[in-house]
């Protein structure tokens, strides 16, 4: 859908001598031509074979989507033209997923959030060339969430995006399943992949940046489509929300403003439910929300401009997608509706990491590069043992937004500018939002993935900046354990 600040710059352009009565006109490839369905994506089918593996397949390959109704879009997508089907597995599960690249360009399959072995993290040293294929394996070991798995090539994830590959992972397990949450799956379990989009007038989609943090768009896509309403058939509907942009941030809000349970966010359910009516999502973040309608009702979900312009200076606001407004999602209730149960008033408890004793460090973000450092893939930025804590305190230096995303760790966030966070933050995050002269504290213990070859990475997750090179990496290893880095040819883009 086009965002109020598009529809008044063609307005601000319009010839004097323009009859006033005349309505905008977007150009085609910009135009939604009514509202549709939203998709689903479907469950991946999966095997379970006698050696009780989970076998999933994923196919990359190039396509043709409408993304905007009536117009065809070359688009890329796993197992289909676009996006992605969703995971599902259970914790303590071992999960193998075959991954065939069908592009003509190598790429990668990252399981953003999940804590995985380094060799098969996914990152951009797990590139598959085209015609290759590729098998990651590993035992989910983390409680349910809301994951998802998108490509990590350095210099090209924000291409590779825009295009279309990304997906969801959905961890099950016993705890969530003994909650009284929605959980039927495309009924009142709901997934809602947001992103943004510009378009040619041939409605090819515009891959170029035009703002310091990347590709803006002036569409949204919703599950890989625009202007998307969703036919409600339950009292409540649990909204399972990824900002799959690759740099705008959204404020989610009902456009009556009512309140909403938000009931996870990155790495899985919070302890109680937090009552909002908005909450912020920047690219790589998830949350789970619980909505309550009433039958025969029409609900919109928008993004309304960012709260407080997202720290950046008032007169930056408009050119980093501050102030624009969308409508996300149409919800239509149906005239009769299932009863749902109320929402739990607590969910799933979780014990603070300890920071006494825990190793410290410290990141400041600043002109696409982390520590002054531009990331290169044959420089290890620091080395840290397995099972151990630490605290990261994380700084943006510039006057541009910023986020941070951790790979194998699901954190807590400790404060924001010395304050505690708020409640829908005080889960386990593994991606968070770092405004303009912010500071962030983070507690994070590592998983017992040991691997002297395979880094894992840290990163700014808006996608142009990771590609420029605000990046960096470390290996996990036992004590004791010698790195032995691998090495590998580094084409480094260069900065806009």
């Amino acid at each position: 859908m086009l965002s109020r600040r598009t529809v008044l710059k063609t307005i601000a352009a319009a010839p004097l001598g323009a009859a006033v009565a005349c309505s905008v006109r977007p150009s085609p490839a910009a135009r939604p031509a009514g509202p549709r369905p939203l998709p689903i994506p479907p469950l991946a089918p999966s095997i379970v074979g006698a050696d009780g593996v989970r076998r999933f397949s994923l196919d990359a390959a190039a396509g043709t989507s409408e993304m905007i109704a009536g117009k065809r879009t070359a688009t890329w997508g796993f197992n289909g033209a676009i996006l992605g089907p969703t995971l599902r597995a259970r914790r303590g599960e071992k999960v193998a997923v075959a991954i065939t690249n069908g592009l003509g360009e190598a790429t990668t399959v990252h399981w953003h959030g999940m804590s995985i072995p380094a060799e098969f993290d996914g990152g951009p040293h797990q590139m598959i060339e085209p015609g290759g294929s590729t098998m990651p394996t590993w035992t989910v070991e983390q409680q349910a969430a809301t994951l998802w798995y998108h490509p990590h090539p350095h210099g090209s994830t924000q291409r590779h995006v825009l295009r279309g590959l990304a997906g969801l992972f959905l961890v099950d397990d016993d705890a969530s399943d003994s909650l009284g949450l929605p959980k039927t799956y495309g009924t009142d379990d709901i997934p809602l992949i947001i992103q943004d989009r510009r378009f040619t007038a041939a409605g090819a989609i515009d891959e170029s940046d035009n703002s310091k943090i990347g590709s803006l768009g002036d569409t949204i896509i919703t599950n890989g489509i625009a202007d998307a309403y969703l036919t409600v058939s339950t009292g409540a509907v649990r909204l399972r929300i990824l900002n799959g942009s690759s740099g705008r941030l959204y404020n989610l809000v009902f456009a009556d403003n009512r309140r909403f349970d938000v009931v996870a966010s990155d790495g899985g359910l919070l302890a109680a439910p937090a009552a909002m009516r908005r909450i912020q999502l920047s690219p790589g973040e998830r949350a789970e929300i619980v909505v309550v309608l009433r039958a025969g009702e029409n609900l919109t979900l928008t993004s309304s401009p960012i709260d407080d312009d997202g720290g950046v200076k008032r007169s930056d606001a408009d050119r980093f997608g501050m102030t624009d407004r969308f409508d996300i999602l149409r919800l239509r209730a149906q005239p009769r509706l299932t009863p749902s149960v109320a929402t739990p008033s607590t969910l799933v408890p979780s014990a603070a990491i300890p920071t006494a004793g825990a190793v410290r460090r410290s990141f400041d973000l600043q002109w696409f590069m982390i520590n002054r450092k531009r990331m290169d893939m044959n420089r290890i930025d620091f080395e840290a043992r397995v099972g151990g804590t630490e605290v990261w305190t994380v700084t943006n230096k510039d006057n541009w937004p910023h986020n941070f995303h951790v790979h194998d760790a699901q954190f807590h966030i400790v404060d924001i500018d010395g304050r505690r966070p708020p409640a829908q933050l005080a889960g386990r995050k593994d991606t968070v939002y770092v405004p303009p002269g912010s500071r962030v504290r983070l507690a994070l213990r590592w998983s017992t993935h040991a691997d002297p070859m395979y880094p894992y990475m840290f990163h700014c997750h808006l996608l142009m900046h990771e590609d420029q090179g605000m990046m960096g990496q470390f290996l996990l290893l036992r004590p004791g354990q010698q790195a032995m880095p691998m090495n590998m040819p580094m084409n480094m883009p260069m900065a806009h």
